[in-house]
């Protein structure tokens, strides 16, 4: 087994080409970064919402950069544009909630004791069922847990625990609590009630009920929740009712469940009755995706993926007359795009054509749940095996001269080693996650790559010289705020730096003599792409 000095020491070989730039060249980087995020960041795009006109110029913006850059169209119908179809689902009339406890009949009041969420592939929802407690809500055969072991909750509507499974790493557990519906819809279940706690609160259920639904639904009728139960939310009081003559009460299980012991799931005595009419509204958005072909025969039907979403969250519909309405997103995301299209003109500045080709994309519809990349991911435009390593750029955080990195994801397959060896050729280090309660690797766009079988790296600036307490401030009071704009005292020669580094890792996925793989029992690898090869680590 090679040990990690010789793996670094081989990937920092592929880079001898790619020297440091020299001030004059960093000058440039920094001016076209620059450029690109004063453009993309500025009022008239009005916060570039999934779907509006903003995000539509921003997007024509991005081809007409790819075009200039000479990079082929990677969408559909030779263009740079996938239209990504998306629906928007509501309801007009809250939906009708009974539950029963022991023959007993109580009406819920929606909005303020329980709710469900509208639905993108059903008009109406009309279910009565059973209630079947699964403890966490589990069922994963890497980990050896079956939460649903003995029970039948198909055409029933389950309740699971939020707590995280004790003993796995934080994104192994964030990765299994994103996926409960979804693993109760596979077990057959028509709805699912998570008891977290957040959820009791009278404002949250209110929320949660009115809240509209976006989706990507597909010409075959699929979407990124096809496969998941009906998500459902109650009240404190309506959990209390619905254990109140369960064979375990609620606080017990909680009790076992706080000192490590095994919680087994059990029918319940309530059933829930749930009518409700969805209304859609539907549009599209685009992907902006571009492709710098490889120069090796062998490789180049291999495809490397840099990519950053370029929606944000549009405009305040609260703002009061003479306020800032407009959520610009410097930083998050118009940052991360424009160091992808700086990291694309190194790419063609080189003069040197990668082996594999390298595929840039520019999401949409992140900030609804990570869905243009979803949707990519699931209709790819190149075959899906031909995808086989990804870095995504998303908020980098541009204010002081960072001199590490974090790269969520890099420790599951060898896309680590690319990463070092391009941190070892600009002395930036890398480091480890520092606020892995955030859950970050499930949070940004290389996650629906991942659950492709794609080995993905998603990279952020580090904590330290300085690091930590603009992070610490930009997270606690800019973050999805009006803030995240212009005024921020944004370095852009740490743009130019942060696009170098990028540009680097990806050559070094792009010219290695082997695909990146992930590493042998690694959860992700074992779970997504079981027939690949694995590297040992």
């Amino acid at each position: 087994m090679k040990s990690r000095t010789v793996w670094v020491a081989a990937f920092a070989a592929l880079l001898v080409g790619a020297a440091p730039a020299k001030p004059a060249e960093r000058d440039l980087a920094a001016d076209r970064v620059r450029a690109h995020v004063e453009f993309l960041a500025s009022d008239l795009l009005k916060g570039r919402d999934t779907g509006s006109e903003g995000h539509r110029i921003a997007a024509a913006y991005v081809a007409s950069e790819f075009r200039e850059l000479g990079l082929k169209p990677g969408g559909l119908n030779g263009s740079y544009f996938i239209d990504v179809p998306f629906r928007k689902a509501t309801f007009d009339a809250p939906a009708s909630i009974t539950l029963t406890v022991n023959g007993k009949k109580m009406p819920l009041v929606t909005g303020k004791n329980a709710a469900i969420r509208p639905s993108v592939t059903s008009h109406d929802v009309s279910l009565s069922a059973p209630l079947v407690f699964v403890g966490r809500g589990i069922c994963d055969k890497q980990l050896g847990v079956d939460d649903y072991a003995g029970l039948d909750v198909r055409g029933k509507i389950v309740v699971a625990l939020p707590d995280r499974l004790p003993g796995v790493p934080t994104d192994v557990a964030a990765h299994l609590a994103s996926i409960q519906a979804q693993t109760a819809g596979e077990q057959g279940a028509l709805g699912i009630i998570v008891l977290d706690d957040s959820s009791t609160i009278a404002g949250d259920i209110q929320r949660f009920s009115k809240r509209p639904v976006i989706d990507w639904v597909d010409s075959q009728g699929r979407s990124s929740r096809a496969s998941s139960a009906q998500s459902i939310a109650v009240s404190s009081e309506v959990t209390e009712r619905i254990f109140e003559r369960a064979p375990r009460q609620l606080r017990a299980i909680r009790a076992d469940v706080a000192t490590g012991k095994k919680v087994r799931g059990f029918p319940l005595p309530a059933s829930l009755s749930i009518t409700a009419k969805s209304n859609w509204e539907d549009f599209t958005s685009p992907e902006v995706v571009a492709v710098l072909p490889g120069s090796d025969r062998k490789l180049a039907a291999e495809h490397v993926v840099l990519m950053g979403h370029l929606d944000h969250l549009g405009v305040r519909a609260d703002a009061k007359p003479g306020e800032d309405a407009i959520y610009n997103g410097a930083l998050d995301n118009a940052a991360g795009v424009a160091t992808m299209l700086e990291a694309a003109h190194e790419f063609v500045d080189s003069g040197k054509p990668p082996r594999r080709s390298v595929m840039f994309i520019a999401n949409t519809g992140e900030e609804y749940g990570l869905l243009g990349a979803s949707y990519f991911a699931s209709h790819p435009t190149v075959p899906a095996d031909k995808i086989v390593g990804l870095v995504d750029l998303d908020m980098p955080l541009l204010l002081y001269d960072f001199t590490d990195v974090v790269a969520f994801g890099a420790k599951h397959s060898t896309t680590a080693r690319a990463v070092a060896a391009a941190g070892a050729g600009m002395n930036v280090a890398v480091s480890p996650d520092p606020m892995p309660q955030e859950s970050l690797f499930v949070r940004s766009d290389h996650y629906p790559f991942a659950k492709q079988g794609v080995p993905a790296v998603f990279l952020m600036t580090g904590y330290a010289n300085g690091g930590r307490p603009l992070w610490q401030k930009f997270l606690g009071e800019t973050y999805h705020s009006v803030k995240d704009d212009l005024g921020q005292a944004i370095r852009w020669d740490a743009g130019a730096k942060f696009a170098e580094l990028n540009y680097r890792i990806a050559r070094a996925m792009a010219d290695g003599e082997r695909r990146p793989m992930w590493y042998a029992g690694d959860y992700f690898g074992e779970t997504y792409a079981p027939g690949q090869p694995k590297a040992r680590r």
